[in-house]
C-alpha cells in the first residue's frame, strides 16, 4: 500500500478540519492513557470512569510529577518534559516508591523465540476467519499509524496546507519498521504518538529519532535501569503533551456543523473506545453521511466515501468477533 501510494492519497484526501480533529483526539488519548496507567482515574461502577485511589504512594507520585511538570513547562524552562521525568524518578527513588535497580547492565535477551514465528503454520493463514483477522489488523494498523502521522505532523507544524510534505518517505520507513518487527517478532513496530514529546521539546529534522535510536541500542545493555521508568514518572509527560495537542481543536471549525459533529464524534471516540483507529472510524462515517444528507457531496473526496464504507464494514466485523 505504501509503494503504490494508497496511504499517502488517504492522508491527502482527509478534510483539513478531521486532521485536527485526529491530532485533538490523540491528544486527549494519550493524556486519558498516561491519568489511567498512574492511577488518577480508574473504572467505576457507577460512574463507568472516574477518579482512582488517590491515597496510594504511587498515585501520588504521580500527581507530585504532573505539578512540577506543569511549573517547568508553564516557565518555559528547556527540557522541561525531560526534567520533569528525571525529578519525579529521583523523588520515587528517595521515597523508595520506585525500588532501586538490583544490577546495572545484563545480557541482550536473544532473538531466537521470537525470529520468524510470523512465517510458522502458514496454512492457517488461508481459512476465512484467518483472512477477517489479517483485514481487521491490517485497518487497525493502516489508521492507527496514519492517525499517529497526522497528530505528530500536526504537532510540529509539519503540514503545508492541507498536505503532509514528504509523506512517501515517512510512510516507507513506518512501513518497514512494522515489516521487520514482524520478523523479528516484535509488536508492531511503527509510529507512535509518544513521538509528539520530542517535537513539544522541539525536536523537527529527525536528528532526535536517529539519536534516541542509538540510545536504545545502549538500553538492552543497561535494561534494569529502565526499571525506574515507571508508569508514574511516565504519566505527567503524556498528560502535557495532550494538553499541547488539544490546542488543535482551535482549527476545527466548530460553526459548519457536518463537520463539527464528525470532528467531535472523532475526539471523542478515541479516549472512549480506548483506540485510535476506532475514534476515527466513527468521524470517518459520519462525515460523508451529514455532507449528502445536507446536499454537500460535491465537496467531499471520493476517497472518503470509500474509506466510510470500509469502516462501516470495520465496524460491524469488530462488534460481530
Amino acid at each position: 500500500m505504501t509503494l503504490f501510494k494508497i496511504r499517502e492519497i488517504i492522508i491527502d484526501a482527509i478534510p483539513a478540519d478531521l486532521k485536527a480533529a485526529i491530532a485533538g483526539g490523540i491528544g486527549l488519548f494519550i493524556a486519558f492513557v498516561g491519568l489511567s496507567d498512574a492511577g488518577i482515574v480508574a473504572a467505576n461502577k457507577s460512574t463507568i470512569v472516574g477518579w482512582g485511589d488517590w491515597s496510594k504512594p504511587t498515585t501520588m507520585l504521580a500527581i507530585a510529577g504532573i505539578i512540577i511538570t506543569l511549573i517547568l513547562f508553564a516557565r518555559n524552562i528547556p527540557g522541561a518534559l525531560f526534567i520533569g521525568l528525571v525529578l519525579t524518578a529521583i523523588l520515587g527513588l528517595i521515597t523508595g516508591l520506585i525500588p532501586m535497580p538490583s544490577e546495572v547492565m545484563s545480557t541482550v535477551p536473544s532473538l531466537h523465540p521470537t525470529f520468524g514465528a510470523a512465517f510458522q503454520g502458514l496454512d492457517e493463514a488461508f481459512t476465512p476467519q484467518m483472512w477477517i483477522v489479517i483485514a481487521t489488523f491490517l485497518l487497525v494498523a493502516l489508521f492507527d499509524t496514519t492517525g499517529s502521522l497526522v497528530g505528530v505532523a500536526k504537532a510540529g507544524n509539519f503540514m503545508e496546507g492541507n498536505t503532509l510534505p514528504r509523506a512517501g518517505k515517512a510512510l516507507m520507513a513506518d512501513s518497514v519498521g512494522m515489516l521487520s518487527g514482524s520478523i523479528l517478532g516484535t509488536s508492531p513496530t511503527t509510529a507512535f504518538i509518544e513521538s509528539s514529546t520530542g517535537i513539544m521539546m522541539g525536536a523537527r529534522s529527525g536528528f532526535a529519532s536517529v539519536v534516541t535510536g542509538g540510545l536504545f541500542l545502549v538500553a538492552l545493555l543497561f535494561s534494569p535501569l529502565l526499571s525506574v521508568v515507571t508508569s508514574a514518572v511516565t504519566s505527567p509527560a503524556m498528560v502535557v503533551v495532550g494538553i499541547l495537542m488539544a490546542a488543535n481543536l482551535a482549527n476545527i471549525n466548530w460553526k459548519d456543523f457536518p463537520i463539527a459533529a464528525a470532528s467531535f464524534l472523532t475526539v471523542l471516540g478515541m479516549p472512549l473506545a480506548y483506540s485510535i483507529s476506532d475514534g476515527i472510524s466513527m468521524g470517518f462515517v459520519i462525515y460523508p453521511i451529514l455532507m449528502v444528507a445536507t446536499g454537500r457531496r460535491k465537496e467531499v473526496h471520493p476517497i472518503m466515501y470509500v474509506l466510510g464504507l470500509i469502516f462501516i464494514a470495520f465496524i460491524i466485523i469488530m462488534q460481530t468477533n
